[in-house]
């Protein structure tokens, strides 16, 4: 069965992200180094319970400051952490087209409130989709099945009705075990070739 429902990670897939420039801001205005503010950003469990929703944003912002020396107020905090974030241009445009196209699209992903905040001021884009599951709000992270459970239920698909694209194989391959399509997005220009062979680009 082809695709009806199109579902995208949102980190590496529409928006790159870099950590390092957080690191360096925060770190600016603490007693760590920049490249020990973004390993403990990124690789302590403390992300892991935030984007589970286990902890709140001022009890993340919390536990940084304590581990970094930061000083500076939460509403910075905020803005430092969350403006990594630049759009991935040829995939907001497949998004785009693929809707243009009667498809429903979806964003499917591990992350917080604060960078969905951010992400939303600020790229007009995001807005354009019809659902939007995050881990922070279900109390799990792909490639937990209880996320993906959540995909199907809400679009009401099944298998092979949806296509999914990630860029971490775990992810991709939750979704394969569950009859989905899936894409591992290794480049834009291979993404957008892998839909062309579904066939789901084809002439308005």
């Amino acid at each position: 069965m082809a695709p009806r429902i199109i579902v995208f990670d949102l980190g590496k897939v529409l928006v790159d992200f870099d950590y390092s420039i957080a690191g360096r801001k925060i770190a600016a205005k603490g007693k760590s180094l920049a490249t020990d503010v973004s390993r403990f950003i990124s690789q302590s469990p403390l992300l892991f319970k935030y984007e589970t929703g286990l902890i709140t944003r001022e009890q993340f912002y919390h536990e940084i400051c304590s581990a970094t020396g930061y000083c500076g107020a939460i509403e910075e905090f905020a803005e430092f952490f969350a403006d990594i974030f630049t759009p991935i241009e040829p995939m907001v445009q497949l998004q785009a087209d693929l809707r243009t196209r009667g498809f429903p699209t979806y964003i499917f992903s591990n992350t917080n409130d604060l960078a969905i905040t951010h992400i939303r001021r600020n790229f007009p884009f995001f807005a354009n989709f019809d659902v939007y599951i995050f881990s922070y709000e279900h109390g799990a992270m792909k490639p937990d099945s209880k996320l993906y459970e959540v995909v199907e239920r809400s679009s009401g698909g099944k298998g092979s009705e949806i296509l999914y694209l990630d860029d971490r194989v775990e992810n991709v391959e939750a979704g394969a075990a569950r009859g989905w399509n899936v894409i591992l997005q290794e480049s834009p220009e291979r993404s957008i070739a892998a839909i062309r062979k579904l066939g789901l680009l084809g002439e308005l």
